[in-house]
């Protein structure tokens, strides 16, 4: 499959935006994870392909490079998250399977600093209408561990469903760890997560 409907694609919300991740995100990316190498450790998958603490460039070209392949190839949506138009993280659709499972996995990252403003939430809102009203896909399922908190109040507050434990799904932080599968498909949002987003933000601000 060379591409597939809805890629490449850039999304905006007010200052947050999506846009596909090139080659030359290779310094700020560098400079963004180095920085935030204690933040990010114990979430991250252990591989030895995009270590946080290595200062060469070659790890991202690597990452890169094979994010960008597998988007041709309709197996990936690779986004960097944008804040006031600088780089603020990353978040990948990935894992992309067609056919009768229309199904992919979606991962992200934020910079510390720009933490509680509501950044990825906003994004991950984006990425999804994206994935079920452009690209096609019925479910999208985000994995995370536990102990992160502050990743699954994103998903909680999107109102992803919980769907159970996944045991020692990946390697993080050095061992096998447990993942709590989170899910939403197509039928859970049929007027867009993006606007129920934006509903609960004005709920919010209204009490």
């Amino acid at each position: 499959m060379d591409g597939f409907r809805g890629w490449p694609a850039t999304l905006t919300e007010g200052p947050v935006g999506l846009r596909p991740l090139r080659l030359t995100d290779v310094r700020v990316w560098r400079e963004t994870r180095l920085r935030n190498a204690d933040w990010l450790r114990p979430w991250e998958p252990s591989n030895p392909e995009t270590p946080l603490f290595r200062t060469g460039l070659g790890p991202y070209i690597s990452m890169a490079a094979t994010l960008r392949r597998e988007a041709r190839q309709g197996m990936a949506m690779p986004w960097v998250i944008t804040y006031e138009g600088r780089f603020a993280g990353q978040l990948t659709v990935g894992a992309i399977v067609w056919g009768a499972a229309r199904s992919a996995q979606v991962g992200y990252w934020i910079d510390g600093a720009l933490a509680g403003r509501g950044i990825t939430p906003t994004a991950l809102a984006m990425a999804v209408d994206h994935c079920f009203f452009t690209a096609g896909l019925h479910r999208v399922e985000a994995s995370i561990r536990p102990e992160n908190h502050a990743s699954r109040r994103v998903v909680e507050k999107l109102g992803f469903r919980e769907e159970g434990i996944r045991r020692r799904q990946l390697h993080i932080d050095g061992a096998w760890r447990d993942h709590i599968c989170y899910a939403l498909t197509v039928e859970d949002v049929p007027r867009g997560l993006l606007v129920q987003w934006r509903r609960a933000g004005s709920a919010v601000e209204e009490l």
